[in-house]
């Protein structure tokens, strides 16, 4: 999408734009694509955003397209297996991870129906905009916290306050797009949101 103004964060004109233009912080309710964002975000632990971009195919491919009810029935095998495929991120703990909250994501949707309605009733449906983000970006919130209490509660892994709202803004639960990016506006024109100050 050229010529529009945009986040100054992902201006590569490649695949970290294309993922800002695309997915990033546009409101999210589909419980496989809010798997893949959860896994995606607990896989960067400790690296950065651009090489799980970078892997993100691997990713996918490793874990049969982020389908969370197959990752379930993972056994050690098939961990082995993903170990040893080239390029993979290469860290059993996190693998292992995936599998966990993919259990714990089933036990959410068995309880509320869909994983979209937990993690929306949040915030009442609404994507949150802070005023305040718009001259610094916090790296946890209170919203953050909040969640990543109760998920840590239900049993997830490598999901705490930061890897969480992390998520939140790819998810569209919080919109911190700039305000000059065309995507801040198009959320809030058309999608519910909530200004806190």
């Amino acid at each position: 999408m050229t010529g529009l103004t945009k986040c100054d964060w992902p201006l590569d004109g490649g695949m970290m734009e294309k993922y800002h233009d695309e997915e990033w912080g546009i409101p999210l309710h589909d419980d496989r694509k809010q798997f893949e964002f959860l896994i995606m975000e607990a896989m960067q632990c400790g690296l950065s955003w651009a090489i799980v971009m970078k892997k993100r195919e691997i990713l996918r491919k490793c874990f049969d397209d982020f389908d969370f009810y197959r990752i379930a029935e993972y056994d050690d095998n098939r961990l082995d297996e993903i170990m040893e495929t080239h390029g993979m991120l290469h860290s059993m703990p996190k693998i292992k991870a995936v599998v966990n909250n993919a259990k714990k994501f089933i036990e959410i949707i068995d309880e509320w129906g869909s994983f979209d309605k937990y993690i929306w009733h949040f915030t009442d449906g609404k994507t949150m905009v802070y005023r305040a983000n718009q001259f610094i970006m916090p790296p946890q919130n209170e919203l953050s916290e909040t969640i990543a209490k109760d998920i840590k509660r239900r049993g997830f892994k490598y999901l705490g306050p930061v890897t969480i709202y992390s998520y939140l803004q790819a998810a569209g639960i919080i919109n911190d797009h700039q305000e000059k990016c065309f995507l801040y506006k198009h959320i809030i024109e058309n999608y519910p949101c909530e200004f806190v100050d």
